[in-house]
């Protein structure tokens, strides 16, 4: 497997699960909600004098979603447009960034608006006023349900939608200028590797989580280190010495930059045989549908909750080895030979040898019971029904690092 990859973000589902959550896709309710701005409440969707129509859905459509257990709230525009015989919905979370999410079904019948956004696995359904002027509904999404009533409004009246972040130049190649380093808060919750403004930070993150977000590795994959590498939590504030919001590559040439300036980190590869999960496609081939994403699209691996995955523009080899990174207790080796890219939603019941990597930050957390006779498989007979995959125990060469020489960064 290779040790380099293309990364991309995590998240979990819930206030303090996170890993990696820089991507672009908004999660409205049931993953974002702690990242919304710190405004006091969004004013509420006004009714103002649009040309209305009660058969026609086009348009501008704002409304207010009220995050009670965040005390957020969250301003919601959505644009509407005609496609062919049907609609086209975009929807934007103007709190969270504005990135455009396009529905991936938009309907409109007998009055009712419809729309389904797959990526965040959010659904819509309302209901339009007699004048045309007003939807009553509401946004579903992680198995929370709020009501989302809109207006229909002019474009110079609509909230503005938040400029997109200046992205680092493609070909940089960054280092950090300032970096802190400092001891976590004992008994703080949660795991997490981020951008945010022009600011790189971790949050109760050790060294074997430092080390295999940098190189793309499996902790299993790192050799002899000493045992505060599982133990002692860092968080990490850093500012990149070139301008712009690096991409997931280049955070990790700054974080294998800061490894030995700050930890004096030496070590050598190695290959050995190690146990680990082998991803094979079944004769019949995959499932999943090749991606809709242009070549500079952002990629997505994120989860609305434990063990309800959504993969966006990812190659196999890139999922097998975010599933070790994020869900699997020992290596993922992709033997299937497909070279495409995919967009998919995954959805089993965990067992307790998933997500180990954040059981130590987050000890509220556990898997579903496993005994509702509506919950999803096992991960195992998920993959082969869903994806066409099949992953299976096995042994295999792959690359470790041997650690020669680390200290304990000092405080600053």
């Amino acid at each position: 497997m290779n040790t380099k990859r293309s990364r991309c973000s995590v998240r979990l589902s819930g206030k303090t699960l996170s890993w990696l959550a820089v991507w672009a896709v908004v999660v409205v309710l049931a993953v974002q909600v702690q990242t919304a701005s710190g405004q006091n409440a969004a004013p509420a969707a006004t009714t103002p004098a649009v040309p209305a129509s009660a058969t026609d859905i086009a348009g501008i459509w704002q409304g207010t979603l009220h995050i009670a257990q965040a005390n957020k709230d969250l301003r919601t525009e959505i644009k509407i447009e005609k496609a062919g015989s049907g609609y086209k919905a975009t929807f934007y979370s103007i709190d969270q960034g504005g990135q455009p999410l396009v529905a991936t079904k938009t309907a409109f019948e007998n009055g009712t608006l419809t729309f389904s956004i797959d990526m965040i696995g959010g659904k819509y359904e309302g209901k339009m006023s007699a004048d045309g002027k007003t939807i009553a509904g509401n946004f579903t999404q992680g198995g929370m349900s709020l009501a989302l009533n809109l207006a229909r409004t002019l474009p110079d009246a609509a909230w503005p939608i938040p400029e997109p972040t200046k992205l680092m130049a493609a070909d940089a190649n960054p280092a950090f200028d300032v970096v802190t380093i400092k001891p976590s808060e004992p008994g703080k919750q949660g795991k997490g590797f981020g951008f945010r403004g022009t600011h790189f930070r971790t949050m109760n993150t050790n060294m074997n989580d430092l080390i295999a977000f940098a190189y793309g590795l499996h902790t299993k994959q790192i050799v002899g280190a000493p045992d505060w590498f599982g133990s002692e939590l860092f968080d990490i504030d850093g500012v990149p010495d070139v301008p712009g919001q690096p991409n997931l590559h280049q955070m990790e040439l700054m974080v294998q930059k800061m490894l030995p300036e700050r930890f004096a980190l030496k070590f050598h590869h190695e290959q050995r045989e190690l146990s680990v999960y082998i991803i094979t496609a079944t004769s019949a081939g995959p499932k999943m549908s090749k991606t809709t994403a242009g070549p500079n699209d952002q990629q997505g691996f994120g989860f609305r909750g434990l063990g309800d995955l959504i993969v966006r523009n990812m190659n196999m080899a890139e999922f097998a080895s975010w599933m070790q990174t994020g869900v699997m207790d020992r290596p993922v080796v992709d033997h299937t030979k497909l070279t495409d890219k995919y967009d998919f939603t995954l959805k089993w019941t965990p067992d307790d040898s998933q997500f180990q990597q954040f059981r130590g930050t987050n000890p509220n957390m556990t898997p579903p019971a496993g005994d509702n006779p509506n919950a999803p498989p096992s991960l195992y007979t998920a993959v082969q029904e869903t994806l066409g995959l099949k992953i299976e125990a096995g042994k295999a060469m792959d690359d470790v690092i041997v650690i020669d020489h680390v200290e304990k960064p000092s405080a600053n």
